[in-house]
This record gives C-alpha cells, structure tokens and sequence, in this order.
C-alpha cells in the first residue's frame, strides 16, 4: 500500500539533507516561528513541517497536487484529523506493546508478528470504515486515489482470509511439517504445511477413514529431546515466520509514512487556524509557468510577525512582471525588512504546497532561496564586517543554481558608499545575467541610482513610505531611491536627542 499524499509517484524522504542555506533561511525569515505555529509545540510536527518546507517542489503540477489535498483537508477538517488520529494509534499500539520484541528465533518471531497483526485488524478494519465514509467528499487526486487502493487493497475477501490466516498460525492444533529424507536418514526439505481442515459434520468425521500416522511422544524431563522437537519445528515454520514478519512491517510502515505525511497537512490546518484567529487573509497562490519573471501580490504581509505581535499586520501589494531586480529603500523602520521577510517566506510556502500570507500571489517557481542578510562582527577579530560579507557571499554564490532568489538586506554597507555600491553593483549585474532574480534591500543611493538609470525596463523600485510629518505607514510603494532620505533620518534622531 502506497500513501503518496506529498507526491503523485513516490514517498516523501524526511531523511533527505535539508538545502545548506537552510540555517541562514531558518535565521534571516524567523521561520522558527513558522513552524512552531504549525507544529503547536508538537516536536512530530515540526520536524516534519520543516522538512517539508524546505524541499521546495519545481514542478507547477506538483505544487497543484498538493494544494488539491491541502484544500480537501480545509474543507474536510475533521475527517483528516482522524485520519492522523488513527495512523498515530496504529503506531503508538506497536511502541507501547511488548510484542515488538520478538526475538531470534522462528518461533518467536512469528508468534510477534502474528499477534501484532492481529492488533492490527481492528484498525485496518477502522481505516476501510473511514474511506467508505469519506471518499465522496474528496476532490483532490491524492486522496481520491488513496480511498480506492484502501477500497481495493483492503477489500472484504483480504480482510476475511487475514482473520482465517491469523487464527491458523497459531498452530493451536500443532505444527504440521513435511521433509525429505537424505543419505543416513537425515531429514532436509522442512516445509510447513497447512493442517487438515476438521469436517464440521461429527457423524462424517467418526465414521471416515482414517490416515495411517505414527506418533511419539517425549518424557517431560527429555529437555534434549524437547530442544531437538523445538528445533525442528523452528525449521519447519522458518519461512512462515519471515513472511509474517515483513507483512507486519509492511503494515507499520505503511501507518508510519501515512502518519508523517499527514503531518503536513495537520500543521498547515493549525496554521490556518492561527490566522482566522488573527483576522489574517491567506490564499492559493498562482504559479506562472511564462518565462517572463513574475512577482505579483496583493496584501502581502509577514506571516511570521502577526504570528508573534498576535495580531493582524500592514500587507503590500506589488506588481513587478518582467522584473529581474526589486530595489527597496527609504526611511529607517519603515518596513523594508518586513516586506523582505515576507517575500521570501512566501516563495518557500507556495513551493512546498502551502497557502500563502497574501490576499493573491502569482509567483514563478525558483530552483533555490537564499538570503545575504547583515551580521554581527566576528567576535575573534578573525575578520571586520566587510570581509565576512564577501566570504558569505562567496559561499552562497557557489551553492546557487540557475533561475534561483536571493534576497540582500543592507548588504556591502558595512564600508563606504562609494565602495560598497561598486561592490554591490556588480555582485547584483553577475548574478542577473545568470538568471537570478534579486530583492534588495538598501541605503546605497549610488547603487541604486544606477540600476534605475541603466535597468529601468528590468528594475522596479520600491520605498517605504513616510508621510510628511516624518510618521511611518509600514508600506512598501513605487518610488524612486532618495539620495537623502536615511542622512535626513539620522539627522533628526541625532539632533533632536541632543535638544
């Protein structure tokens, strides 16, 4: 039995390395906030909602497939929170019995596996019961396809011969064994056979002939004859015992790859749960498949920042088709990082199938998300700021692909202006030519006065705006870079404490 709930052909690899820009990521978008609000402090859920996060699918069909589930699973709330409920006491029945261990030996294990399989029935039993109950309600692909393998697999002839097949193994009647015989008597060949089924009729079974046998029988005290017997049946019952045992372990890992695919979807259940709370919009993004580069939002806001302020925040809206380059400046606090922030988090859920913190996004799909945020100096005076700017930028350069995002936030402003725009100017013009789209986040006119000049067509340029009394909106528009509005800035926080 197959789950394939998190993609249409194969099973989802938890155990799969994370990308390396993962710790930077998890640091420079707070999604540590992210995904404790998807986990609900469950250590499961978060492993797995990480996990998924950050294996970002790249195919637009792929993303579709798992948008269809997550839209059955809003729409069918209760039904997959059982579902999960189920896997998990499938699961935590194993853990918490003692026939997990099973052993060395033949006897053992099939004695194990057999009374683990019959554990088993009742929930299969519950999870056919499920399917039946539910399937109708199902739109999306995966969890059609999954009720009619359950349908299928788990049918009514399935589920009668395994409670006959059970009951047979546990050899209540004795162990019945046939072997051939080599040079000097030695036996070989052990097989087990199936025992004579009783006619129900008695008349019939006291008035038929009878099979000619031979039987011995040992003395209680014969404890090597009674090893030898134990041995001998151990042979006879050897294959048996191994075919139970891995139909026990396909069972387990079936709940277990159901549990952990499921989880998902749980979390994102509890984070759409937070943001109804808050008041907060979130929706399906598009995903453009045109080769023209697309970023296009409405109401767009930091999920992670109304997750931790507990209450609803300013979202933006940008329309930048055909640009390769998102330069963004203005005011101090004026919520440049904010929208940064937002960007990329939005880009990492929409490409693991996830809803986004928008009222609309059409996006395009990128094949990596990066971040060269501002950090703190070197505490060992191994290096100033400036030069562990350019060795991360380096380290990140060499693990970039084509087509991937990057976002800078007051990047190469940790020299003068002059320098650090020269520098950023070229880092930004390479990495445009290789098909990467770039968010910038900056105070370096220079740098920005260039791209609007020499790139208009490919550039869009974004403030945070300010109203006149110098108070901040938190929104993000189109404006041009200002070469003074962060020396105005500076000015008025200095001068005016100093009044």
């Amino acid at each position: 039995m197959k789950v394939h709930l998190l993609h249409e052909n194969t099973d989802f690899d938890t155990a799969a390395s994370l990308p390396p820009q993962t710790d930077a990521l998890m640091q420079d978008l707070d999604l540590d906030i992210l995904i404790r609000a998807m986990s609900d402090d469950d250590k499961y859920l978060a492993e797995v909602a990480k996990s998924v996060l950050f294996q970002s699918l790249l195919e637009k069909d792929h993303i579709l497939y798992r948008q269809e589930i997550l839209q059955d699973a809003i729409d069918n709330e209760g039904p997959l929170r059982d579902l999960y409920a189920l896997a998990n006491e499938a699961i935590e029945a194993k853990r918490h019995s003692w026939f997990s261990m099973f052993g060395a030996y033949p006897s053992s294990i099939l004695y194990g596996s057999v009374r683990l399989l019959q554990m088993y029935v009742p929930i299969l039993e519950q999870l056919r019961k499920w399917t039946k109950q539910y399937q109708q309600l199902f739109r999306s692909r995966g969890l059609r396809r999954f009720c009619l393998m359950i349908q299928e697999e788990l049918n009514d002839d399935y589920m009668k011969n395994l409670v006959l097949y059970l009951k047979e193994l546990q050899f209540i009647d004795g162990v019945m064994i046939s072997a051939g015989l080599k040079a000097g008597n030695e036996p070989f060949q052990y097989e087990l056979r199936k025992p004579h089924r009783r006619d129900p009729n008695w008349i019939r079974r006291l008035f038929s002939p009878r099979t000619p046998s031979f039987t011995f029988s040992l003395d209680p005290r014969d404890e090597a004859g009674g090893r030898a017997l134990g041995e001998l049946r151990d042979r006879g019952i050897n294959y048996a015992a191994n075919a139970v045992a891995q139909s026990a372990d396909h069972i387990e890992n079936f709940f277990k790859i159901l549990k952990q695919e499921l989880a998902f979807y749980i979390g994102a259940l509890n984070l759409k749960q937070h943001l109804v709370s808050l008041g907060e919009p979130y929706t399906f993004p598009i995903v453009n498949t045109d080769p023209v580069p697309t970023f296009e939002c409405s109401g767009l806001y930091n999920i992670c920042l109304a997750l931790v302020a507990n209450k609803a925040v300013m979202g933006n809206s940008v329309q930048a088709r055909g640009k390769h380059l998102a330069i963004i400046t203005g005011v101090n606090e004026g919520g440049k990082s904010t929208f940064l922030r937002s960007v990329g988090i939005a880009q990492l859920m929409m490409q693991s199938g996830l809803f986004v913190p928008a009222q609309s996004l059409i996006a395009d799909i990128r094949s990596g998300v990066f971040t060269h945020y501002r950090r703190k100096e070197d505490r060992n005076l191994g290096s100033g700021k400036f030069d562990e700017e350019l060795k991360r930028m380096n380290t990140i350069v060499d693990l970039m692909g084509p087509n991937s995002l990057i976002l800078f936030n007051e990047s190469f402003a940790s020299t003068n202006e002059r320098e650090g725009s020269e520098i950023a100017r070229y880092i930004v013009s390479a990495l445009l030519e290789a098909g990467t789209k770039v968010f910038f986040v900056t105070h370096l006119y220079t740098f920005a006065h260039y791209f609007q000049e020499q790139a208009s067509a490919t550039t869009i340029m974004l403030r945070a705006e300010r109203r006149q009394d110098g108070s901040r909106t938190f929104r993000i528009v189109m404006g041009a870079p200002s070469q003074h509005s962060h020396g105005e800035d500076l000015y008025k926080q200095v001068f005016t404490e100093a009044l």
